[in-house]
Parts: C-alpha cells; sequence; structure tokens
C-alpha cells in the first residue's frame, strides 16, 4: 500500500480541498431564518478522493489504458502488463518481440476490455485478445501511425470487434473489423479488413484524428463524431436495419454531397481530446467535453435535433495559470456535473454548471511529471500515471452540492431536484425561490414556496400584509395549512380562524364592488374550505368563534352553509323558522331524520303546516316515538283548526294499524279523539280492538268513563263485556236493545248460575216493562237454563194459563224424557258389573303347563329346581333370577320398598320356624292364637313382593322399554369389568 509519506500527502491534499469547498459553500448560502440546524457529526468527504496505487513498475510507464476493470501498461522499451482490477495480484506480463527502435505510440482498449490496440511509433500495429498471452501483427495497418479508435458498441463482443472506424496522423479514417479467432489456412491474419472511408483536413492540409466517437441514436440513426487539432466534426446517418454489420461507409458516402458539419477554434495547441459521460452503464452518452486550445467546449448530447447533435454547447477559457506555450492541458474527463484538465503538475476540477474551479490537485514533483489521464467508462474511476506511479480517483456523492449552483442561477426546479433527500437544502432552496419570486411579484407563488420553509411565520405573514397582497397571504396559509399534522391543534385553529376572517373580508369586498362572477367562485372556495374534512374537527370545536365571523359580517347564508357542514341542524331549521320559511325546516327535518329535532320543533311546524308534517311523520315510521309527539298533538287539537285535528286523528290512526302501536297513551288519546271528532268511529275501534282484556292496549276504566260522559251507551256496554261486568253490561243494554242484552247473557258459559241470572234480569225487563209474554216466552227457546217456573214470578195475577199451556206441557215431557234416560244409564251399569264379575273369575281359574325340561329364561337352569314365574307371554324365570332382573330397574323408592318386604319376609318365616318347635303345653294354646294373623301376613307380603317383581314380564314389559337408553355394563363397573377382559 501506499507508504506513510504519500499517506500525509494525499491527507493535507483532501484537507486543503474541503477547506476550499467549505469557503465555496459558504460563500454562496447566504440565506438565514431556516428552522433546520447544519450540524456533520464527522468530516465530509472530497467529491475527488485520489489514492495513489501500490504499485512499483520494474520500468518506466509509457503509456496506460483501463476499461471494464481490465488495466493494460507499456513497460520501458517492450514489456505489456496486463492486470485484471478485480484479481490484483495475478498480473500478466507479456513481451512484444520487437527487436528494432519502435516505441509504442499509443495504447487502444475496447468498452469490453477483451481488444488492446498497440500503436507503434513505426507506423504499425498490434493487437492483443484478453484471453490469449500471444501478440499479433495487423499487416493491413502497416504504413499508418494510428491516433484514434471509434469503437463499436453495439456488435462488439469478446471474440470480434465487428466494423470500428481508426483515424490516422493524416487524417484519414478507416473501417476496420478485428477478429480473434485463428482464420482459415489461407487467411490468419485477425483483421479481417481495412478499407479508407474518409479523410480530414485542416486549412486545405491533412490534420491527424485526434479522436473518434460512433453513437447509435434512435430508429438506426448513427452519430459520429471526430476531431482534429481545431476542428470538431459531425457525421450523421442512417444504416439500414439488418445491414449494422456492413459498417460504416455508408454513413460517410451520405455526406459526400455536402461538407461535414463542424465547429473550428483559430487557436491551436497541437493536440485536441474529447471525452464524453454517459450515466448508465450500456447506454447512450449525455454529455460531452473537447479540450482544445482555445479552451474546453462543453454541452449536452441531443439524439433528436436533425442537425447537430451538439446543444447547449459552452466554452469554458483557460485560466491564467495554463499556458500554452509552457503548461499545456494534457488530458481531460467528463464526471456529471465536472470535468477534470490534467496538467503537467495537477489536477483542476471545474464546474460545467457554473465553470468555477471547485478542486485543484497538486502532485510532488518526486512522481515525475504527470503523463496521461483515463476514465473507465464501466467502473467510474479516474487513473492518472506517471513514469514511476499510478493514482486513481474516486469520484464520491458528486450531486452533493450542486443544487447550490442552480439555486445562485435561480434555476430553482434543479435545484430542489437534487437535494429532495436533504431537507435541510430544500427549505434552503425553497426559501431562496420565495424570496426571488416575491422580489419579482410573483406573490401567490412566493406564498406556496413559504408554505413549504420553515422560516419564522410571523415574518412571512407580516411581508405580504405590508404589501397588501390578501389573496398571497391566504394562500401562504392554505398551504401552511394542509402541511400542519393533526396534533398541532393550536396552529391549525388560528389558521382556520384567520383564513375565514379572510375569506369574509374578500366576500364583502366583492359583493359591494358588484363582481358576482369573482364573488361566486370565492363563495364556492370559502365553502369547500369549511367543508373540508381534515379541518373539521377544528371548525367543529371552533364552532362559536365561526359562528360569531359570520354573523359579525352580515353573511346569513354562509351560515346556514356551514350549519348544515357542521350537522348542526337545530340552527339551521330554527333560522328558517324565525323567516317562516317552514317548508325549508321541514326539508331540513325530513333530509337529515334527527329524531330530537322532530320532537322539538314538530309543535311549530304542526302549527303552520300540518299536512306536510304528518306527511313527514309517517315517513319517518317507526323511527319516531309518537308517544313524544303527543304533547303537541294535544295542544293544537285543542285550539286548532279542523285541519290539524283531522292531520292529528290520521296520524294516530296510522301509529294504530299500521305501526301497530302498542303503548296505552297513544290508543287512549285515539279514542278521545274518536269520542269528541269522529263518533262513527268510536265503535268500530272498541270492536276490532278485541274482546278480552288481555288484547286490549287502551285503559278499560277511562274509556268507560269517556264514552259515559258522551252518552255512548252501546259503547259502554261493549266495555263492560270486555271487563267482564255481565250484569252491568245487561243492564245498561236493556236501556238499549234486548238483543243487545242477549248477546251479553249469553257470553259466562263456564257460570251457568250468572247465565241463569242475566236471563231472568232479560225475563223480568220484557215481562215487567215491556208486557210482553211473547218474547218472554223466546226467551225460554233461547235459553236452556230458564224453566216455566222460573219465570211464573213476574207474571202478573190475572195472567190466564193459556199463555203457557205450550210452555207448561215442553218442561213436563223434559221432565220424563230425563227419568227415562236415568232409567237406561241404571240399567247399562248393572249389565257392566255382572261382566266384570265373570271376568275375575275366569282369571282365578286360568292356568299354564310347565314341561319337566322347561328352563329359566334368565339363567338357562332347569325351572323346576327352585319356585318360578309363569307369564302369559310365555316366559318363565325362577324366583331369585326375577327378582336379580327386574332390581337394577327399579326406582330408588321401589327398591327401598322391596328391600324391606324381603325383610318382613324373613322375619315371618323366622317366626313360623319357632311355632313348629315343642312347646309347654299352656303355651299351645298362644302360639295356635297367633297361626292365623301370621299366615295371612305371610301371604299379603309376598302379594305384595309380586305385585313389585311380577307385575309384568321383565322382557316383555314396560321395563325393558324404558332400559332400551340404558348402557349393557354399568359405567361405575366399566373399568372392573374391562380388565377382567384383559
Amino acid at each position: 500500500m501506499a507508504s506513510i509519506l504519500d499517506e500525509y500527502e494525499d491527507s493535507q491534499n483532501t484537507r486543503q480541498s474541503v477547506q476550499q469547498h467549505s469557503r465555496l459553500s459558504t460563500a454562496n448560502i447566504g440565506i438565514t431564518h431556516s428552522g433546520f440546524v447544519n450540524v456533520r457529526l464527522e468530516e465530509e468527504k472530497p467529491i475527488f478522493n485520489k489514492q495513489r496505487i501500490d504499485f512499483t513498475p520494474p520500468e518506466k510507464i509509457n503509456h496506460l489504458a483501463v476499461c471494464s476493470n481490465q488495466l493494460c501498461m507499456s513497460l520501458g522499451k517492450d514489456t505489456l502488463l496486463r492486470i485484471d482490477l478485480a484479481k490484483p495480484d495475478q498480473p500478466n506480463q507479456i513481451e512484444l518481440g520487437r527487436k528494432d527502435e519502435s516505441k509504442v505510440h499509443k495504447l487502444f482498449l475496447d468498452p469490453t476490455g477483451s481488444h488492446l490496440l498497440i500503436s507503434l511509433s513505426t507506423s504499425e500495429c498490434l493487437y492483443l485478445n484478453r484471453n490469449t498471452q500471444k501478440v499479433r501483427s495487423l499487416s493491413r495497418w502497416r504504413g499508418h501511425l494510428i491516433e484514434s479508435v471509434g469503437w463499436n458498441k453495439l456488435l462488439g463482443s469478446e471474440t470480434n470487434t465487428g466494423p470500428i472506424l481508426v483515424g490516422t496522423s493524416q487524417g484519414i479514417i478507416f473501417e476496420a473489423e478485428i477478429s480473434a479467432t485463428e482464420g482459415s489456412l489461407f487467411n490468419t491474419n485477425p483483421d479481417q479488413y481495412f478499407r479508407q472511408v474518409h479523410s480530414l483536413e485542416e486549412d486545405g492540409k491533412p490534420a491527424p484524428v485526434c479522436c473518434l466517437e460512433v453513437e447509435r441514436g434512435l430508429e438506426n440513426k448513427y452519430f459520429i463524431i471526430a476531431t482534429t487539432r481545431k476542428r470538431l466534426f459531425q457525421f450523421v446517418g442512417k444504416v439500414a436495419e439488418g445491414s449494422e454489420q456492413q459498417g460504416f461507409s455508408s454513413i460517410f458516402s451520405q455526406n459526400q454531397d455536402l461538407l461535414p458539419s463542424f465547429q473550428e477554434f483559430p487557436a491551436n495547441m497541437g493536440y485536441s481530446e474529447i471525452t464524453f459521460y454517459t450515466s448508465k452503464l450500456r447506454t447512450s452518452p449525455k454529455a460531452f467535453a473537447w479540450m482544445m486550445g482555445n479552451g474546453v467546449l462543453y454541452g449536452q448530447l441531443d439524439y433528436v435535433r436533425p442537425d447537430s447533435l451538439l446543444s447547449d454547447v459552452q466554452v469554458w477559457e483557460y485560466t491564467a495559470d495554463i499556458d500554452l506555450s509552457i503548461n499545456k492541458p494534457i488530458s481531460i474527463v467528463l464526471t456529471q456535473f465536472h470535468f477534470l484538465l490534467l496538467l503537467h503538475d495537477r489536477v483542476k476540477a471545474i464546474c460545467t454548471l457554473n465553470g468555477q474551479v471547485v478542486y485543484e490537485d497538486v502532485f510532488p514533483d518526486k512522481f515525475g511529471a504527470l503523463k496521461k489521464m483515463i476514465k473507465d467508462p464501466v467502473g467510474g474511476l479516474v487513473w492518472i500515471y506517471t513514469e514511476r506511479a499510478v493514482f486513481r480517483y474516486h469520484v464520491q456523492r458528486e450531486a452533493r452540492d450542486v443544487w447550490q449552483m442552480y439555486m445562485s442561477m435561480n434555476k430553482f426546479d434543479l435545484a430542489k431536484e437534487y437535494c429532495r433527500d436533504r431537507p435541510e437544502c430544500m427549505d434552503m432552496v425553497l426559501a431562496k425561490e420565495a424570496e426571488h419570486c416575491f422580489q419579482n411579484k410573483r406573490y401567490l407563488e412566493s406564498a406556496k414556496c413559504y408554505a413549504l420553509t420553515q422560516n419564522y411565520f410571523e415574518e412571512i405573514a407580516l411581508k405580504f400584509i405590508e404589501a397588501k397582497q390578501e389573496e398571497a397571504l391566504k394562500e401562504f396559509l392554505l398551504k401552511k395549512l394542509n402541511n400542519l399534522k393533526q396534533s398541532e391543534r393550536t396552529q391549525i385553529t388560528l389558521l382556520v380562524t384567520w383564513l375565514a376572517e379572510l375569506y369574509l373580508n374578500r366576500l364583502g369586498q366583492l359583493e359591494s364592488d358588484g363582481n358576482s362572477i369573482i364573488f361566486q367562485e370565492t363563495r364556492e372556495e370559502f365553502r369547500h374550505f369549511l367543508s373540508n374534512p381534515k379541518h373539521k374537527e377544528c371548525l367543529f370545536n371552533n364552532r362559536s368563534t365561526i359562528y360569531d365571523l359570520l354573523a359579525s359580517h352580515g353573511n346569513v347564508d354562509d351560515m346556514v352553509y356551514f350549519s348544515v357542514v357542521m350537522q348542526d341542524y337545530e340552527r339551521v331549521i330554527s333560522h328558517y323558522c324565525q323567516h317562516d320559511d317552514y317548508s325549508a325546516a321541514l326539508d331540513v327535518l325530513s333530509k337529515h331524520c334527527d329524531q330530537k329535532l322532530f320532537y322539538k320543533f314538530s309543535p311549530v311546524l304542526m302549527q303552520h303546516i300540518p299536512k306536510k308534517v304528518v306527511d313527514a311523520w309517517i315517513q319517518m315510521g317507526k323511527r319516531l316515538d309518537p308517544k313524544k309527539l303527543i304533547p303537541a298533538l294535544m295542544n293544537y287539537s285543542q285550539m286548532g283548526s279542523t285541519q290539524q285535528i283531522s292531520e292529528t286523528i290520521r296520524y294516530m290512526e296510522f301509529c294504530v294499524y299500521e305501526l301497530t302501536v302498542t303503548e296505552e297513551a297513544i290508543h287512549n288519546y285515539l279514542l278521545s279523539l274518536y269520542a269528541k271528532y269522529k263518533p262513527e268511529s268510536l265503535l268500530w275501534y272498541l270492536e276490532q280492538a278485541g274482546t278480552h282484556a288481555s288484547e286490549i292496549h287502551y285503559d278499560l276504566k277511562y274509556a268507560l268513563r269517556l264514552c259515559a260522559e258522551h252518552g255512548y251507551l252501546q259503547a259502554c256496554v261493549l266495555v263492560y263485556r270486555i271487563m267482564e261486568l255481565y250484569e252491568e253490561a245487561v243492564d245498561l243494554a236493556l236501556q238499549v236493545d234486548v238483543d243487545l242484552a242477549k248477546s251479553c247473557a249469553d257470553l259466562p258459559e263456564d257460570d251457568e248460575e250468572l247465565r241463569k241470572k242475566l236471563w231472568l234480569k232479560i225475563a223480568r225487563h220484557v215481562v215487567q216493562e215491556e208486557k210482553d209474554v211473547k218474547k218472554a216466552m223466546n226467551c225460554l227457546s233461547s235459553c236452556d237454563l230458564l224453566k216455566i217456573e222460573d219465570i211464573l214470578p213476574f207474571f202478573p195475577d190475572f195472567v190466564t194459563i193459556d199463555h203457557f199451556k205450550e210452555a207448561i206441557c215442553s218442561s213436563l215431557e223434559e221432565y220424563n224424557q230425563h227419568i227415562e234416560e236415568l232409567k237406561q244409564e241404571m240399567e247399562e251399569a248393572t249389565e257392566s258389573a255382572k261382566r266384570i264379575r265373570e271376568d275375575i273369575q275366569e282369571m282365578r281359574n286360568k292356568y299354564g303347563v310347565v314341561d319337566s325340561q322347561e328352563k329359566c329364561a334368565a339363567c338357562d337352569f332347569p325351572l323346576l329346581n327352585r319356585p318360578f314365574y309363569l307369564f302369559l307371554c310365555g316366559h318363565m324365570f325362577h324366583y331369585d333370577c326375577l327378582f336379580q332382573e327386574v332390581t337394577p330397574h327399579l326406582t330408588t323408592y321401589r327398591q327401598s320398598r322391596l328391600e324391606e318386604l324381603q325383610k318382613k319376609l324373613a322375619a315371618t318365616t323366622q317366626s313360623s320356624k319357632s311355632r313348629h318347635r315343642p312347646v309347654p303345653k299352656d303355651e299351645g294354646d298362644t302360639a295356635s292364637l297367633g297361626k292365623g294373623s301370621g299366615g295371612t301376613s305371610r301371604e299379603q307380603i309376598k302379594s305384595d313382593i309380586d305385585d313389585i317383581i311380577a307385575s309384568e314380564c321383565v322382557y316383555c314389559g314396560e321395563l325393558m322399554i324404558k332400559s332400551i337408553d340404558k348402557p349393557f355394563i354399568d359405567p361405575q363397573k366399566f373399568e372392573e369389568e374391562k380388565s377382567s377382559w384383559l
């Protein structure tokens, strides 16, 4: 690596360049009041960072070429050194094998780094491919001193160069092609062909072709740039698609009839050099720089222009320290924003944006004079060499300070483009742009830029106020407001209030001036501001302030609009009601469907537009609570017009019949309206409301009192019937109609005594009040509970029996028929008892035959070995087997009962055994006395046991059906049973 002394010198040069760069930066920046603080945590590296290569050549370095990380250098007289920069520790040294006095004139390396051309001073040319060690002579090229090569970037490959252009010292341009593959037996030369296509002149004499560049544009259009010492030539032409392999001769033939386009400068320093900048690999160059006698011509390359490839051309004249007679520039390299000039002892970097020297690096004398500077177009590194040392420059973040230069040139869009990721620089550019626009009286643009900066808000606002630019101030405040975060509530509140005041001032001014068009545009803008959802929270929290501002300016229309935006419909409706625009108020209510507002404003609206209000209520349907509308309805139904009353009834009917409201207050109110204003509907309402108290939704007592007050007797009867006050209903119905009373008397169907009492009331009324014997007889036929003897006391003494003859005869016939029916029932009962006795006797004599080979259905052992049971179904069980089968299926109570009977049976058995033992004579009578009672008790116990376990077959009876959902193995004994099977 580099020695300690070299590193010290490099650091000194770096420090000087950084200091010079910082002086330049501070000189260009004069903007203050930014909200950003520029703090650098570490010293920023320079754009051009030099590094000496740790390489000591064995001989003097004559020439050097580098491309695609392939470095080739000519050492001494006959040595060529090749280094793959990806493997720098594996250099490749080749001897040219020249024994004459020829020297290497120039080296040319193609863009792929595969093809190396070695131009010798003896007008010969050698070729070396990257994949071979053999240097081959190009025989067709002999006799020409090669000065420049224009490589074919489109068709070049590792084994073939494709058609290329070659410039000589005599001004001749040749077209050639080189192939690295071995030729045929008769053609072993790598050069496929070598033919002249053009020649260049200066002042009527041949001039050396210093540089050649071939570029392809759009639509197969090719551009060829060739330079001599004072001239820059351009050749433009199209190559037919598919014929690119045929070369460039057609392009030069297209320009033979016309003089080639060129630019010429008077000064001549004996040579010139052109360099290009390509932003991305395998793309066309974007800019150029041509070093010639009068300075450096640089600009952009425009492939669209038909006449010339060069655009935005400028000339940088050499500074005073560059004397062409003593200190000529040697080489030039172009980067994105700089070109580097190589002098014999230093390197200068000039910015292409402003032509200023931004970097200068002086090399110490110990390395010797600088010979050449080359840029690797692929790697981007810049290489410089002397006879004894090689240096390279890393170009780092070249665009870091470009924004300052664009800013100083007032090219603010470009300045912002190059500081997008640096907010502190962007802030300075925006501040400078805003100030520039303000000075040029472009106030709206200035406001937009100021709003994006971190400059003091008060200072900027005062600038616009002093300049009386309210529109610009408004624009500034709007932009500032949009850039604020939601958490900055205080700032948002300030700006929103200020903007509202500015809008209102502007609207008032335009209205007084009579400018209707601008007034409407401004109003729409103001309303858009009020309805902006981004500011909705702030406007809502400060709506009282906005209302005060709107009221102070007398802006009623916008106040209504703002109320709608804030969903403050109460204020809107109040406004319409105050101005007697009730229809508009109802429209707002209907549109937004706010129940609370309906309850609040319905009384006022009902007074003026009852039909529309009721229509709106009906449209709202179940969203409104009718009970909360009753106070307003009752108020205006009492003191209002006929229309209000009829609309009230219409809405109540809608609630009851359409919405099926069941609240008692609603039904009571409708009932009162019917009683007062629409009696013809009262009875129909009561009838359809239901006949049972559980179906009724109105207050029965209230309905009864209401009907009684208005004298609707039939309605009262109906209410009494529902209340099941049948006596009162019949009493009141007799005042209206006897048939109505009869219908009431039949209602208590389950209470015959009450029915009879009610019919007696009707009969008494008919006999005593109406004195109609025929009707009284009809009562007997209508009610089967009344007999002639029940109504006889109601008749006067003078009534003859002829009126009752038929009734009395009918009554006697009924008695006789009843007696006959009783006789028939007694005979049938006697016959049934006789049959039952016969069935019992038959069952006692029934028996079954059991074979000696029969087995128990449970244990499969012979049946006759032990006591057993025989069932009608044919199943037979031992007593103990049946006991075991039945017991698990019994209920807990019956199991305990069975255990108790078992114990009693065992006790009686024990006592029976004791009686069979010999006893004293005097005790024999006592024992014999207890035999009968003990035997009876034992038989009874056995009978009870049989009733429990043998009431039905365990396999065919109800016990088996009930056990269908029980498991075969008791869950408590499942594990035990399971283990027994293992």
